[in-house]
C-alpha cells in the first residue's frame, strides 16, 4: 500500500480529488464508488468545483453504492445514499441511470445484493473506490470478523458502528443491520483511495501500518491490494509527535 501525507485535510482533499480526475480522464466510463462520510466532505467540493469550471466530466461515468443502513423508516431520508446526492451527486447533476445503490428500506436485501453484484459484473468491475476508515478498522460496513471472501451482504451492525453512527442522524436512530459491498469486491477494485484525516485517526493509521493483514481490523487487508493507496493528513500521521 502507496503512502501519502498531506499538510492538512485541506491539501488532503485536493489530492484526493485530482486522482479521481486523473481516473476519469484516463476512463471517462469509469465505474467509481465513494463514502457517505465526514473525511471525503472536502473532496467532494474540489471535485464539484472541479466539475463546474470544467476541469473534469462525470457524464459518462458509473456510480455503485458502497453500503446503506437497513430498515431506518422514517429516518431513510438520512440515509447514506441522501448523503452523498446532498453532498455530491446533486450538484454534480449525475446521471441517475448510471447509478445502483442499495435499497435500504427493501424487503429483499438479498435481491438487492445480487442486483448490485451483477451491475458491478455486467460493467467490467470497480474502477476507482474512494473509502474512509471506520473506527473499529471496518471499511463500508465490513465490520471486524468479516470474511474477506464475500461480495455484496448484509451485515449485523458492530456497536461502535451503531455508536458513532448517530452522527449523521439529527435525533438517536435505531442502527442494528446494514448493507455493503464486502472486501472481496474492495480487493478486485483496480484502484483503492483510503483517505485518513484527523488526530483521533491517528492510532488507527498506526495499527494499519503496524499490522499484516487480518479480518479482525479489515482495512489491513488492503495490504493485500496492488494498487492501494492510503491519503493521510499531517494529524493522522503516527509519525507526527
Amino acid at each position: 500500500m502507496k503512502q501519502f501525507v498531506y499538510p492538512d485535510q485541506t491539501e488532503l482533499s485536493i489530492q484526493t480529488a485530482k486522482l479521481i480526475a486523473g481516473e476519469l480522464e484516463r476512463k471517462p466510463g469509469s465505474m467509481l464508488c465513494f463514502p457517505a462520510g465526514e473525511t471525503s466532505l472536502g473532496t467532494f467540493r474540489e471535485l464539484v468545483r472541479m466539475h463546474q469550471s470544467k476541469q473534469i466530466n462525470f457524464d459518462q461515468c458509473r456510480i455503485v453504492g458502497l453500503d446503506e443502513w437497513l430498515h431506518l423508516g422514517e429516518k431513510s431520508g438520512e440515509n447514506c445514499f441522501h448523503f452523498l446526492d446532498k453532498h455530491l451527486f446533486g450538484p454534480l447533476s449525475l446521471k441517475k441511470k448510471n447509478f445502483c445503490f442499495f435499497d435500504g428500506e427493501t424487503a429483499d436485501p438479498e435481491a438487492e445484493c445480487r442486483k448490485t453484484d451483477h451491475f458491478i459484473k455486467e460493467n467490467g468491475g470497480i474502477d476507482l473506490m474512494l473509502l474512509g476508515l471506520g473506527m473499529n478498522g471496518h471499511l463500508g460496513l465490513n465490520e471486524p470478523g468479516t470474511s474477506a471472501d464475500l461480495c455484496s451482504h448484509i451485515v449485523e451492525l458492530d456497536e461502535v458502528t451503531r455508536t458513532i453512527g448517530q452522527k449523521y442522524f439529527t435525533a438517536h436512530t435505531n442502527l442494528t443491520q446494514g448493507i455493503t459491498l464486502g472486501m472481496k469486491q474492495i480487493l478486485e477494485a483496480r484502484t483503492v483511495l483510503l483517505q485518513v484525516s484527523g488526530l483521533k485517526k491517528k492510532p488507527l493509521v498506526k495499527r494499519l501500518l503496524e499490522n499484516e493483514s487480518n479480518t479482525e481490523f479489515p482495512a489491513s487487508l488492503l495490504h493485500l491490494h496492488p494498487d492501494a493507496f492510503l491519503l493521510i493528513d499531517k494529524d493522522a500521521n503516527p509519525e507526527n509527535f
